[in-house]
């Protein structure tokens, strides 16, 4: 579990899991989300609101369901939020990818250098 912050003051968060970066990752969710300008917004929150709202027009899978109702619509989740969300899922991806090739951790390495 994760846990990040949603506003400027640092007085709100959201706990984020694994099994919902799995369902940001299973969807795609964030990629092409934010605008070449790299600026994240509330309308970029919103993008993201309306493309989860459409998949869930589509079919209703339980961990999507379980994303928006504890994550993306959550109601402390606001721009500086996603920013944070956004930084996690990269962090998180990076480690998923080198845990899938078997890469040694960082300290390993340091250790055998």
């Amino acid at each position: 579990m994760y846990n990040i912050v949603t506003n400027t003051s640092g007085t709100r968060s959201v706990t984020v899991t694994d099994n919902h970066l799995a369902t940001i990752a299973k969807y795609h969710l964030l990629d092409n989300l934010v605008d070449s300008n790299g600026i994240v917004d509330e309308g970029v929150l919103d993008k993201l609101k309306l493309n989860v709202r459409s998949l869930l027009a589509d079919g209703s899978d339980i961990d999507l369901l379980n994303l928006c109702f504890d994550v993306i619509y959550h109601s402390n989740m606001k721009a500086p939020g996603l920013t944070n969300l956004i930084s996690l899922y990269r962090q998180w991806a990076a480690e998923q990818a080198k845990a899938a090739t078997g890469a040694p951790e960082e300290e390993d390495t340091a250790e055998e250098a």
